[in-house]
Order: structure tokens, then C-alpha cells, then sequence
């Protein structure tokens, strides 16, 4: 539900700012403290009146007030919210949002706010269908916000397609649903790993591979919006974190992921192993640089120490742990094989064999296999989306 929560409405200029005041009038009905913040262009379609009204909040659209010459704060707004909801977001607000253009209060807010921000999209079917929209709302995403799905149905034009702003009733519902969603995992202590490790040869050389950290990196995204705490360990990368509930650990070496990993791991609710740590190291580093010489070099390499099965031994039954097989031959079978062999709650398998999926993609096609033998098939989505999917499996799981 949503009694208690604090919520911050932002109106935009589209026809279907219409709906408004029964969006707000639901909110307040659920036992929300509602707040209003309009562009100037939302006026021409609903009265600052009206929603003041109906909220019993005074509704602003200017950085300082007409009548008392007071300066309102939009980081004071942006802290205050539970939850930020822009609806309806024109496609002229979501391309600011995206590229964090600051010319009017509600943006500002939106670049302050530390809770989640919902969109909800409102325009007419081409502007929606446009590449440039669906590449800033995908952006939007990638930056943690939640974009709300549109409607289908006859637009403002008089043409019939996807565009238009989902139903109050509609939005209402789904603020619910995400909200209980969110307080499942709220204080919820989560460990990722992410990135590559770094095996050194020689103060210059490495033995490495290709992982991003993109996808552990959107996995840690994913928990902390959730409102978990987050301890991310992270092997070299150019990835950055963005939610402040996310404490970033840095390694290089499978040995130092190792240590830090089995080091917090005891004090953690949840835990999954996205990084791709090496299997082996060079057994001997030296410790002046190779010179060049003769056909060929040999190394002797040691294997590294498994953090996965040392975690699944470790593992109390309070706890949830989640692991990565990539794959290139008898996907599943070796995926299972690993999930049983670790001691795992589910495992994500990625197969190599798939176009845009695994290192060095925006994207990733993932299949969740779980202990008691369910097989999930995810198609090809962003990372962002794919952590979203991994996250919602484990919030089943933790309410089973």
C-alpha cells in the first residue's frame, strides 16, 4: 500500500495532464501525503488550482514564488519524496531528463531526488515509436528509473497506437505493486561481485578477459533502488557506481577478490557472484618485466581458489546464493552441474552462442535455473533489465 508514503507528482505538458486530479485524489484515497510540481506548459491543460486543491499542498512550477518572493527548493523537494512519479512525461521532458538539461523546477528535482522516479509516458504514437524516445527512455533506464508502460488506444491526433499515459487506476496499482516489491528487500545486507581479475605475469603483463562489470554492476544498481545495502567487490573496470547505498570494494587479482569476498560474505543476506574471476594464475611473477627473447614463453600456471564453492560451504540457511556459468558447450547441463556442485540457490547461464549476450554488450540473454530444477528463458534485453529480472527471482525465492 501506500499509506504513509510521500509522494512527489510532476506534471508535464501533455493532454493527458487531464487525469491528474484523479491520479491525485487516488493517492491521497491510499493514504499518500502528495506534493505537486507542474511545468509551465502543464498549465494550459490543468489548473495549479485544481491539484492544489485536491492535494492540499500548495503546487509550484517556479525555482521562486510569484506572490511571496520566496525561493523554493527543489533539493528540499527531491529529499523530501518516497517516491517521484512524472506523469505525463512528455518526450520533450524525458530527452532533458536523459541528458540532464536543468531549465525549470521539476527537472532540477528530478536531478536532486535520491528516491525512486517513475515515468510515465505521454505523446502520440510516432513520437513514442521514434528511435531517439525509446533510446532516452532505455537511458532512463540504465539510470535506475522505473519507466512505467503506456497505453493503446486512439491518441490526441486522432491516430491509433501506442502513446498514451496509463489509467490513475493503472499507475496506482502498479506503484503498489513495486513499492511492496521494494520493502522486500529494504535493510536487506547484499554482497556482488563484479568485473574481471587481473593475474599479474610481470610488473606490465596480465593474463585477463573481456567482462565489462557491466551486468554485476547493474545487479548492485538493482538492490540498493531496491533499498538494500550493497557491498559490490570489483575487479578492474571503468564501471561507476551511482546509489549511495552501494559500498564498492576494489581488487585486482582472483586472490584478492577471494579474500574480500569470503571476508564479508558471513555478515551478508544475499549474495551473487557475477565476476568473472580467473580459473588460473601464473605460479611464478616476476618481478622485473619479461624482455623479448627467443620463439616462444612458457608459463606455469596454478589453479585459483574457488570463491563460489567456498561460499556454498560456508553457506547458513538464511542466506542466498547466486552464481554465473558461461557457457560455450552443453550449456545447461554444465550450468546444472555447477548449481548443485556449489551449493547454490539458483544460478544465471550465459551462453556464448547467443548474439549480444556476454562480455562486452549493452545486452545479455540469460536462463535462471534454480535448485529445484525450474528453468526460466529470458530473451535478449539490456543489463539493466536483465538485472531486474535476477532481482525479482530472488524477492520470489525470499517470500517462497
Amino acid at each position: 500500500m501506500l499509506k504513509g508514503k510521500k509522494i512527489l507528482l510532476g506534471v508535464t505538458g501533455s493532454i493527458a495532464a487531464f487525469k491528474t486530479p484523479a491520479l491525485v485524489r487516488l493517492m491521497i484515497k491510499q493514504g499518500a501525503v502528495v506534493k505537486v510540481i507542474m511545468t509551465e506548459d502543464a498549465k494550459n491543460f490543468v489548473t495549479p488550482l485544481t491539484l492544489s486543491t485536491i492535494s492540499k499542498n500548495i503546487v509550484l512550477s517556479n525555482f521562486i514564488s510569484d506572490t511571496e518572493g520566496v525561493w523554493n527548493s527543489h533539493v528540499e523537494l527531491g529529499l523530501w519524496a518516497d517516491i517521484f512519479l512524472i506523469a505525463p512525461a512528455t518526450a520533450n521532458t524525458i530527452a532533458k531528463m536523459t541528458h540532464g538539461v536543468c531549465d525549470n523546477i521539476l527537472l532540477a528535482t528530478y536531478l536532486s531526488a535520491k528516491c525512486n522516479t517513475y515515468v510515465a509516458p505521454a505523446m502520440d504514437v510516432d513520437m513514442f515509436a521514434h528511435p531517439s524516445t525509446q533510446n532516452n527512455l532505455q537511458t532512463l533506464r540504465d539510470y535506475g528509473n522505473i519507466i512505467l508502460p503506456v497505453g493503446e488506444g486512439e491518441l490526441a491526433s486522432g491516430l491509433v497506437g501506442e502513446g498514451r499515459m496509463l489509467e490513475p487506476e493503472e499507475i496506482i496499482e502498479l506503484l503498489i505493486h513495486t513499492t511492496q516489491a521494494t520493502e522486500k528487500l529494504n535493510g536487506k545486507r547484499v554482497l556482488v561481485t563484479a568485473g574481471p581479475t587481473y593475474e599479474s605475469i610481470d610488473p606490465v603483463r596480465f593474463i585477463g578477459n573481456h567482462s565489462s562489470g557491466r551486468m554485476g554492476f547493474a545487479i548492485a544498481e538493482e538492490f540498493a533502488r531496491h533499498g538494500a545495502i550493497v557491498t559490490l567487490i570489483s575487479g578492474p573496470t571503468e564501471m561507476h557506481e551511482i546509489n549511495r547505498n552501494i559500498k564498492r570494494v576494489d581488487v585486482t587479482s582472483a586472490e584478492e577478490m577471494y579474500d574480500k569476498t569470503v571476508k564479508h560474505f558471513e555478515k551478508v543476506d544475499i549474495a551473487v557472484m557475477s565476476a568473472a574471476v580467473a580459473d588460473y594464475a601464473p605460479e611464478k611473477v616476476s618481478i622485473t618485466k619479461i624482455k623479448k627473447s627467443g620463439d616462444e614463453l612458457h608459463l606455469k600456471l596454478k589453479k585459483t581458489k574457488d570463491i563460489l564453492a567456498e561460499l556454498g560451504r560456508m553457506k547458513s540457511k538464511k542466506q542466498l546464493l547466486v552464481g554465473f556459468a558461461l557457457e560455450t558447450d552443453n550449456e545447461v547441463a554444465n550450468a546444472v552441474k555447477k548449481l548443485n556442485a556449489k551449493n547454490l540457490d539458483f544460478i544465471v547461464l550465459n551462453s556464448l552462442k547467443s548474439k549480444g549476450a556476454g562480455f562486452g554488450h549493452q545486452t545479455n540473454k540469460i536462463t535462471i535455473i534454480d535448485k529445484k530444477g525450474n528453468k526460466t528463458d529470458h530473451k535478449l534485453k539490456s543489463k539493466t533489465e536483465v538485472a531486474q529480472d535476477i532481482v525479482h527471482k530472488i524477492m520470489t525465492l525470499l517470500h517462497a
